[in-house]
């Protein structure tokens, strides 16, 4: 049995809430310039290579991409030969947000009761995923989420007679009517099957993948190219001026589901689709 002190998980997760808002991952920094190669529409180019330079003033500058620095949205792997000693793991884990956003200049963006609306001020808590894996090893993810992409999101529960058909037009429709709100170009994450609450889940997970990186089944893997393909020739183009480019990827999960059901989820990133990772 390995120990991890909690001291140790919020050191990681207050860097990580940082190195987030801060630098764009390389998978999605390479979608952007591929777009920006594959433009050829002068307008369109240009926003997206504004949003490079953004990108890069925010390296070099060590602030954030975006304002709007988001809710932290934290996914863990926990092994199940790992005692974590010294406190409570979700504790730690708010203890690193909340040092993280505090420390590190980022927007508090959280309010303690939906509808009484007063801020938190430290953007906790977060939004926490746990998963129990095999093994003696903690992989922490943090994705800090933007509400101008989480408010275009949506979920159907589809009848299982919609069937392919169905899931396609859904998606479609959800981004047609997202528009420019979202930011594009967007990265789309699919989440189909489970219960209404798994399939959710599976689109949020879907946003974390990295985006050059293909669903493992042949059928889902193609789709992802198909949808990505018929998103972008809706022409809503970077910040919804028009262009090829309205989504640098579309990722889908799946999970086993009920005879009767077809859950659909569709939850939309903006173009800073931001995660960090370690494994402790």
């Amino acid at each position: 049995m390995r120990e991890i002190n909690v001291l140790e998980i919020t050191k990681a997760v207050k860097k990580l809430c940082v190195d987030a808002n801060y630098y764009l991952s390389d998978d999605v920094k390479n979608k952007i310039k591929e777009a920006y190669n594959d433009e050829s529409w002068d307008m369109a180019k240009g926003i997206l290579d504004k949003i490079l330079t953004n990108v890069e003033i925010a390296k070099n500058e060590d602030m954030p991409i975006c304002q709007d620095t988001g809710m932290a949205c934290i996914f863990i792997e926990l092994g199940q030969e790992i005692h974590i000693v010294g406190g409570s793991l979700e504790d730690a884990i708010n203890e690193g947000v909340r040092q993280g956003y505090t420390e590190g200049y980022l927007r508090k963006s959280v309010v303690k009761d939906p509808l009484d609306r007063v801020n938190t001020k430290d953007n906790t808590p977060a939004i926490i995923y746990y998963d129990i894996v095999p093994g003696d090893k903690l992989k922490i993810v943090v994705a800090p989420k933007g509400f101008g992409s989480e408010n275009m999101s949506q979920l159907k529960m589809l009848k299982p007679s919609d069937g392919l058909q169905g899931v396609k037009d859904f998606v479609l429709k959800v981004v047609k009517e997202a528009g420019p709100n979202p930011c594009p170009p967007i990265v789309v994450g699919i989440g189909i099957g489970g219960s209404f609450d798994k399939a959710a889940n599976l689109a949020k997970k879907a946003l974390i993948r990295p985006l050059a990186e293909r669903n493992s089944n042949k059928f889902y893997a193609e789709l992802e190219e198909e949808l990505l393909a018929e998103v972008n020739a809706l022409g809503i183009g970077p910040q919804g001026f028009g262009g090829k480019s309205t989504a640098l990827a579309v990722n889908i999960e799946t999970y086993p589901t009920h005879i009767a059901g077809l859950p659909v989820a569709v939850n939309i990133n903006c173009h800073v689709t931001r995660h960090a990772e370690v494994e402790l």
